[in-house]
């Protein structure tokens, strides 16, 4: 499964506008690669590593983007492939994507949620504790040596009508 971000437009009927602060962007989900011919050069092209739940209009999106160096990929990609998965029981939770960057750098967990409220009343729960508990610590993928992360992540919200 492929996830495409555009800046521009996507020439299909299952695509999503996402509207932001800053920005709109354009998301579509593929079951196969798409031809080159329909890619713009600028697009971000992801690989699905987990997907769970369905995208819906409307939603709150959130995109955590983390930049990884290509050393710490596969210690990267292992701590998603075991997370606790406690995030699709909350209240207003509707999707995630975790998506491996296949012409950059930069992972993104993508978290669809009914509301942003929703969003943010996760962000005070015991499930958000939870995943996030060895942040910070020796045990934390953050503190682990040598560093996988070339530079901070940063956040970017959406929402799709």
């Amino acid at each position: 499964m492929y996830l495409y971000l555009s800046n521009k437009p996507m020439d299909d009927p299952n695509s999503f506008t996402l509207s932001g602060e800053q920005s709109v962007k354009f998301l579509l989900e593929s079951e196969q690669r798409l031809d080159e011919e329909k890619v713009e050069a600028q697009d971000t092209v992801y690989q699905l590593l987990d997907r769970v739940g369905e995208l819906k209009k409307p939603s709150f999106i959130v995109f955590n983007n983390i930049p990884v160096t290509e050393e710490g990929r596969s210690t990267f990609e292992e701590r998603f492939r075991n997370r606790a998965r406690k995030i699709e029981d909350e209240p207003g939770f509707v999707a995630i994507r975790v998506c491996r960057p296949l012409n950059s750098n930069t992972y993104i967990i993508m978290t669809f949620w009914e509301t942003e409220a929703d969003f943010q009343n996760w962000k005070t729960s015991n499930a958000y504790k939870h995943a996030h508990k060895k942040r910070g610590t020796s045990e934390g993928i953050d503190q682990q040596q040598p560093q996988i992360f070339p530079r901070p992540s940063y956040v970017e919200l959406y929402t799709v009508e």
